[in-house]
């Protein structure tokens, strides 16, 4: 869907993203992370040219970025901010139809489109088409930003630090939304963030990003288990790293033959989840149940712990 070729960026002398190649696949969650100054909120804003790259080029869908009029290509690519950039005078219902009104499309096709995402989003439309960014709350307002930024319905969907504003309950929820909204519509997502823990979270996969340059960019788990660098190994957490492993692991995919009289466990539980309910229950292994009732397999505690083993 994106391919990012040699992209660099200077500012005098001084290289803000250096060489940076990297490939993102259809409707997938590609997520940028890296320390403040790393580059990554520049790399994303040269994929819709509100930053112009001083070398290399973005392919979109195989097409040059270069060869289509800024403005008219960042009307077809999704834009959501920290703090969601709402405009304070234009109700919630203005904010949401303000591409498809520069795009031209009929009201009725902006009335229905505005419909759609407030009730995708749980905005009750009698009482927030008409009310003012001022007069939501900051999950609300991060909702509207993003409903804003799909309301073309683009196939691409950049985010720049879209949850950092919000308290961690708002915006474990905010996560699970985007998540939700993501497969719904199956668009190509490129979110930035300085945290570990959502990229893991959000993203299929992870580019870690240091002083400009792309150190490794991979799935979760290989970020886990295999560190390229060590920068990236203590961006992923030394200490911790066989519990995050855990987390991304389901007992479906790795459960073992045979029976077990102790809990009962989904396939899609992780291995994290099956490790606290054996150690809770003073169990030593989990009999896997699939959603018919068939046993799939069990886990005990000396597998999984093996398992959590980079």
């Amino acid at each position: 869907m994106i391919q990012i070729e040699g992209l660099s960026k200077q500012y005098g002398s001084t290289t803000v993203v250096d060489r940076v190649s990297f490939d993102i696949e259809r409707n997938s969650i590609a997520v940028i992370v890296g320390t403040s100054g790393s580059g990554k909120s520049t790399l994303l804003r040269m994929i819709n040219r509100l930053v112009e790259p001083t070398a290399g080029c973005v392919l979109l869908d195989g097409a040059d970025t270069r060869n289509e009029p800024a403005h008219l290509l960042r009307r077809r690519i999704g834009y959501a901010i920290q703090g969601n950039g709402l405009f304070p005078h234009r109700t919630v219902a203005e904010n949401i139809a303000t591409v498809p009104r520069l795009l031209g499309w009929p009201e009725a096709r902006i009335q229905a489109r505005i419909s759609e995402l407030m009730e995708i989003f749980q905005l009750d439309a009698a009482l927030y088409a008409d009310a003012f960014p001022h007069q939501l709350s900051g999950g609300q307002q991060q909702r509207v930003g993003v409903a804003r930024a799909l309301a073309a319905e683009p196939a691409v969907l950049l985010m720049d630090e879209p949850f950092g504003a919000l308290d961690p309950i708002i915006r474990a929820k905010a996560q699970e939304d985007l998540l939700a909204i993501q497969r719904r519509f199956g668009t190509t997502v490129v979110l930035v963030t300085h945290d570990m823990e959502e990229a893991f979270r959000l993203g299929h996969r992870v580019a870690v990003m240091s002083q400009g340059r792309l150190l490794q960019y991979d799935r979760p788990a290989a970020l886990l288990t295999h560190p390229t660098d060590p920068f990236v190994a203590r961006m992923t957490g030394v200490s911790d790293r066989a519990m995050k492993l855990l987390a991304l692991t389901t007992a479906g995919e790795v459960a073992l033959p045979g029976n077990s009289d102790g809990p009962r466990v989904a396939p899609s539980a992780t291995l994290r989840e099956v490790l606290s309910e054996l150690l809770w229950s003073g169990a030593t292994s989990a009999l896997v149940v699939g959603d018919d009732g068939e046993p799939r397999g069990q886990l005990t505690v000396a597998a999984i712990l093996a398992h959590g083993r980079p």
